[in-house]
């Protein structure tokens, strides 16, 4: 959880526009668009959700590594932990 209202703020606008997004698609089917407007569509909602993904992290390491209160074994336990989470988002 972002700790700083900002961090949470731009967190849930870019889940909103994601949401518009989906909604947006969910629309496109119904009404029949042409396949390429879905599929435009279906890449600007994998495109929003890899930003959030790269926002997220970024937040994480802030607010536990850099701004937190950890030691030095803590540090390590969640880079492990991070790595693991960035390996499973990429494959």
């Amino acid at each position: 959880m972002p700790q700083s209202p900002e961090d949470k703020k731009r967190a849930l606008t870019r889940v909103r526009r994601i949401r518009g997004q989906v909604d947006a698609l969910e629309r496109a089917l119904e009404s029949g668009e042409p396949c390429i407007a879905i599929l435009q569509q279906i890449a600007a909602i994998r495109g929003a959700a890899n930003g959030l993904m790269g926002e997220m992290v970024e937040i994480h390491l802030k607010d536990e590594l850099v701004s937190g209160e950890t030691t030095s074994d803590q540090r390590a336990v969640r880079m492990a932990e991070i790595g693991h989470l960035l390996r499973s988002y990429l494959k």
